[in-house]
């Protein structure tokens, strides 16, 4: 799970950087508070990347995807490009863990890795 939800995270400090760029010609706001609020967001989002796995990490990412989608108002592509990435959220956390409890069956049934003595495979004869 940490791989795919650290990638999405990734992708979306790209994206917040980028609606950065378009907010800094909104001539309402300043160019402080721009890089300020989305240098925030990308910080957050690259700690999120260490913590994703921790308890409660996955909530803090959900509440990412809300200010993402939330920057709409400022940035009006990002209602789609926030909920895009909030489905990738959904599909990183979800898969993720189908993966992690497939690794885990895999290894209680003994994999290849699973002990130093294994027998040789039959074809090896």
């Amino acid at each position: 799970m940490r791989t795919l939800c650290s990638s999405t995270l990734i992708g979306e400090i790209f994206i917040i950087g980028f609606a950065g760029l378009v907010a800094m010609k909104d001539p309402d706001l300043s160019t402080q508070t721009v890089w300020t609020v989305c240098g925030i967001a990308m910080f957050v989002s690259l700690m999120l990347c260490g913590v994703v796995t921790r308890p409660g990490g996955i909530a803090l990412g959900w509440a990412l995807q809300v200010g993402l989608i939330l920057a709409g108002f400022v940035v009006p592509l990002m209602f789609f490009l926030g909920a895009m990435f909030a489905g990738l959220w959904w599909a990183s956390v979800h898969y993720g863990r189908k993966i992690d409890e497939a690794k885990a069956r895999f290894a209680a049934q003994g994999g290849p890795d699973a002990g130093a003595g294994a027998s040789p495979s039959p074809d090896a004869a």
